[in-house]
């Protein structure tokens, strides 16, 4: 079993490493839309990033870490990690073909704010009347976005909402099994809950690759998703995640930039002006965190 490599103070190289890491999360949206506006079952597409990401915790972890990486303290937890974090990956790969890359990264800011609400009944944190009036800012942000009472609205604007509320419930519970389960036990149930789960409807579903730039864009999704969690992990030991919880917004710049070069959308202003209420709210959220958190 290999042991934990020492935190480190060397915040550049960390912000370099997390700009990498949103750019392949949001390269891996923009993947997932194209893959199922060709054709493919989100099921299906769903099922092989969680596959091939199972596939290449066992190739990485397995081999250091043996029968040590099944030894969870909170299976339960980690099951309801793993639902949570591929129904919010499902139900985000419907909604991004339907919706520009710039709506549901967007939506996806509020999530800062939801995992402060979530804290309060799972962590029992609490929160004080700036951070819930920050909160409420940040909803007033999606609101502009999805425009629930204009003609412009679109049903999977809900699925995006979902979506983001189920990706925060997956951070909260990732921060309860923290310190008790290891990196590697986390990715190995994470990934390979999911994927035995999904297997049946995928099936059902299938829908074989056409061509093998296409089967190799279906694996890719799988490894970048376990690349960028490594790699995410990494900048998180090389800066406190206070610190790096800005980077977040970089998003917003290559999603305009890819949803623009590949698929010709341009944001509107009601994105833009949503995400700037996002954003601000939640840079708020995380300025007041840093106050109020202890001095090292």
């Amino acid at each position: 079993m290999s042991l934990p490599r020492p935190r480190e103070n060397r915040l550049g190289p960390a912000i370099a490493i997390a700009l990498v890491v949103y750019l392949i999360f949001t390269a891996m949206d923009a993947t997932a839309k194209w893959l199922v506006g060709a054709g493919y079952p989100p099921i299906q597409v769903v099922f092989l990033r969680y596959a091939f990401h199972f596939l290449a915790v066992l190739v990485f972890f397995l081999p250091s870490e043996g029968r040590d990486i099944l030894r969870a303290r909170h299976r339960g937890l980690q099951a309801a990690r793993s639902l949570a974090l591929f129904t919010g990956t499902l139900l985000n790969f419907i909604a991004v073909k339907y919706l520009p890359l710039p709506v549901t990264i967007s939506i996806f800011f509020a999530t800062p704010m939801v995992v402060a609400l979530l804290s309060v009944p799972m962590l029992g944190e609490r929160i004080g009347p700036r951070r819930l009036a920050a909160i409420a800012a940040g909803f007033l942000g999606v609101l502009v976005i999805t425009q629930p009472w204009g003609a412009g609205f679109h049903p999977a604007m809900i699925l995006s909402v979902i979506s983001m509320v189920s990706s925060s419930v997956y951070l909260v519970l990732t921060r309860m099994v923290a310190g008790a389960d290891t990196n590697a036990t986390s990715q190995f149930y994470g990934a390979g809950l999911a994927t035995v789960v999904l297997i049946p409807p995928a099936l059902v579903a299938w829908v074989p690759p056409e061509t093998a730039a296409h089967f190799l864009l279906l694996a890719g999704l799988g490894v970048a998703g376990f690349a960028s969690h490594a790699l995410l992990t990494h900048a998180y030991r090389l800066a406190e995640a206070s610190m790096l919880a800005p980077v977040l917004y970089s998003q917003i710049f290559y999603a305009t930039a890819i949803s623009f070069v590949i698929f010709g959308n341009v944001p509107t202003a009601a994105t833009l002006l949503g995400a700037a209420i996002i954003i601000g709210a939640g840079l708020y959220i995380w300025r007041r965190e840093r106050r109020l958190s202890p001095r090292r």
